[in-house]
């Protein structure tokens, strides 16, 4: 991106992975790559990164209850309730006495 400062919350898509990031990343936060050619050098300084909610938690079939189907379903809502997004951001099985663990990480960034 040629512009001195992309616009607030404006999105691209990540050229590695196809998913939609912010504009003003210089990282992919989906696959992890660099998204920006010259960002450690023009950049200026790094985006403060603020991790204001994180949960995690784990899901295990109980012993003989049989193969188990999930879908983790991500939905965002503003402040007067409505959803603004809803993602399907994976689905699966397990098998007999397996679990799985899920984390949500939300990344608030500072625009420098």
């Amino acid at each position: 991106m040629s512009q001195a400062r992309d616009a607030l919350g404006e999105t691209r898509t990540c050229p590695h992975c196809r998913s939609t990031i912010l504009a003003s990343a210089a990282v992919c936060p989906a696959c992890r790559h660099h998204v920006r050619a010259g960002t450690r050098v023009t950049a200026g300084p790094p985006r403060v990164t603020i991790h204001p909610f994180t949960v995690e938690g784990r899901v295990r079939s109980a012993a003989g209850a049989g193969a188990w189907e999930y879908a983790v379903v991500l939905s965002i809502r503003n402040d007067r309730g409505e959803e603004i997004g809803r993602q399907v951001v994976g689905v699966g099985a397990m098998r007999g006495e397996e679990g799985r663990t899920f984390t949500l990480d939300v990344e608030v960034y500072v625009p420098v």
